[in-house]
């Protein structure tokens, strides 16, 4: 991905190191997943039972096929989400939006070619969190599902980058523009030039 001459803005990088996005990723979710266990614990306390965990998820081959499916499925899904997101506010929608694999690091992603509004680049950057972790363990509340809490445990971690870059933007002007940093952690933000 290309960064943009913008005649007229004036860029800046907002980036964070591998090492500092990991532990702020995991310091996020760790208070959540407290909040939200509890909360199934104090709902639901006859669910979280060794053989309740037996009954609900699956053992052996099977399990692991079932474990296997869903996690590359939520990953797929989840960039997904973000190219369906983005490109409502894109100019030019889906052909603006680029998915590929850090083979590196194994990490899929999704980029949008183009820089979109802080509010909509923080919206497109917070729905798979919502649509795969959140609304499945609010799912989970009311049903008392296991496995549902579960998917939604670990796809509201998945998210956790997200989180952090949505708290990076949290200060900018909403109606900034904002762009994938083409190589570190972070993104670009364009400001009309005074």
């Amino acid at each position: 991905m290309e960064t943009l001459n913008m005649p007229g803005y004036n860029s800046k990088e907002l980036t964070i190191s591998p090492g500092q996005a990991q532990l702020k990723s995991i310091g996020y979710f760790i208070p959540f997943a407290i909040v939200f266990v509890f909360a199934f614990y104090l709902l639901w306390p006859e669910k979280l039972t060794k053989a309740n965990y037996q009954a609900e998820f699956p053992g052996g081959t099977t399990g692991l096929l079932w474990v296997v499916t869903v996690l590359v499925a939520g990953v797929i899904i989840h960039e997904l989400i973000h190219g369906i997101t983005w490109s409502l506010y894109a100019r030019s929608g889906f052909k603006s939006i680029r998915f590929g694999v850090l083979w590196k690091s194994m990490t899929p992603y999704c980029h949008c070619k183009e820089p979109l509004s802080v509010m909509n680049y923080q919206i497109g950057a917070a729905a798979p969190g919502i649509v795969l972790g959140i609304i499945p363990m609010l799912i989970a509340l009311f049903s008392g599902s296991l496995v549902l809490l579960a998917v939604g445990l670990f796809f509201t971690m998945a998210a956790g980058g997200d989180l952090l870059i949505i708290l990076m933007l949290a200060k900018q002007p909403k109606d900034d523009l904002v762009q994938d940093h083409p190589s570190k952690i972070g993104c670009l933000i364009y400001k009309k030039a005074d």
